[in-house]
């Protein structure tokens, strides 16, 4: 596909795409969004970038095959569990750390964070494997 409106608006939508994504996916742990719809908004402005550009620019733009992408989401989504299990509790018990301050950060976060690189990754090979076509 080589539509103008798609060459020239694909570099405009592809940061605006990714910054709404990180946006709903930090939203998301306590709030409608999360990981999984923050993958697929990121997913959809790297298709609205891919389409007229094609399989080899996607990838020399990603620098990571989309696949390895989808296993570090994943890995990351499943290592989320484990803290929960070294103090005795069931996987995928979210534990928190709580910073001088209030700040706290917690597995669901890093849970969601391969949920959301897990759904970009496989989103990208679908989508590198129709543009192979």
């Amino acid at each position: 596909m080589n539509a103008l409106i798609l060459r020239v608006c694909g570099p405009l939508v592809l940061p605006l795409a990714l910054g709404f994504s990180l946006y709903l996916l930090w939203r998301g742990h306590n709030e409608p969004g999360g990981g999984f719809v923050g993958g697929l908004m990121a997913a959809a402005g790297f298709v609205i970038y891919a389409l007229p550009r094609g399989h080899d620019e996607l990838l020399r733009l990603l620098r990571l095959p989309p696949g390895a992408i989808a296993a570090l989401g994943l890995f990351m989504a499943l290592g989320s569990g484990l803290p929960g299990l070294l103090v005795g509790q069931p996987f995928l018990t979210h534990q928190w750390k709580v910073w001088d301050g209030g700040f706290a950060i917690g597995t669901a976060l890093m849970f969601d964070i391969g949920v959301y690189l897990a759904v970009l990754g496989s989103v990208l090979v679908f989508l590198l494997y129709y543009l192979d076509d």
